[in-house]
């Protein structure tokens, strides 16, 4: 990775639709880019890709139900499995992920299929911190339902915001490893919320193609609205542009630095050597010489 700041690459499509007069709100998004650029910058295995990727969808779906420009929201997940703590970071559109280890190889399930909750873990915790700009930020905390992402979000919604939710994230692979498709919807009813509004939202579930299949035919965010949300009409509020990006800076990592305190700094001085630090996002790395470490620390005193 160059010394320069990730570039902001091109990006993917994300769109807010309503439904049934404001009861049900609904974000949909294709994430393909963005999870190819993840896959790139970690040189991530394809069910550690799978894991990120999954991870990054909804997380932007959370991020842009924020309000303020510099609001941000947090999920991290801490399973039992090999991939360690996987967090990703969203501010609107624009998210960036990391993992303990993202080059964990397992066999495909008996169905064929990649391996993510038994990368993950079963057991352990997702955390959703919500950065709202004030003094002490938002966190939620629920013990792991599965491991699969969409269902732990499905139940934190439920459990810690009593928002009745479905999530479904998906990601599709080509021969190659590379990604073909990735994206998800999360739907979410808005209390007061009629009974025959529900009726109508469970059976519309029951006959909707899975979020893969819809991604294997190559459709987009108004097209999977269309497909999902069949016969239930909408109108699209929002629409945005989805991008990985990394916005750490040498400025921020000199922070960082100065957070660690007097001691560690000295330490650092005494040593007589150049000091890297490396963004566990997008893998920069900022160098420092004894001389700005020792200019760090008398800033300290």
């Amino acid at each position: 990775m160059s010394e320069e700041m990730i570039e902001r690459h091109q990006g993917d499509e994300m769109i807010r639709l309503t439904l049934m007069d404001g009861q049900v709100r609904v974000m949909m998004c294709e994430t393909t880019q963005m999870a190819q650029r993840a896959a790139d910058i970690h040189g991530a295995t394809p069910v550690c890709t799978a894991a990120m990727g999954r991870l990054m969808t909804a997380t932007s779906m959370l991020g842009v139900m924020m309000k303020g420009d510099n609001e941000s929201v947090t999920v991290n997940i801490h399973g039992d499995g090999p991939m360690g703590t996987i967090v990703a970071v969203a501010n609107h559109g624009d998210v960036k992920v990391c993992a303990d280890d993202a080059r964990v190889e397992l066999p495909l399930r008996a169905d064929g299929k990649l391996d993510v909750g038994g990368a993950i873990g079963h057991t352990g915790r997702m955390t959703v911190i919500k950065d709202l700009g004030l003094k002490e930020p938002y966190v939620g905390q629920i013990p792991l339902v599965s491991g699969n992402i969409a269902e732990d979000i499905t139940a934190y919604y439920t459990v810690s915001e009593q928002i009745p939710t479905v999530c479904a994230l998906g990601i599709v692979f080509n021969e190659d490893a590379t990604i073909k498709a990735a994206g998800g919807y999360m739907l979410q009813l808005v209390p007061p919320v009629l009974d025959s509004s529900v009726k109508v939202i469970e059976d519309n579930l029951q006959h909707m193609e899975s979020i893969t299949g819809m991604l294997e035919k190559g459709l987009k965010p108004e097209e999977l609205a269309v497909s999902a949300l069949e016969g239930l009409g909408g109108e699209i509020l929002d629409q945005w542009e989805a991008v990985y990006y990394c916005d750490c800076s040498r400025e921020r990592t000199e922070q960082i630095l100065i957070s660690l305190g007097k001691k560690e700094l000295q330490k650092l001085v005494d040593e007589g050597e150049e000091t890297e630090v490396c963004c566990h996002f997008c893998n920069k790395k900022y160098k420092f010489s004894t001389a700005e470490i020792s200019n760090l620390l008398k800033e300290q005193k």
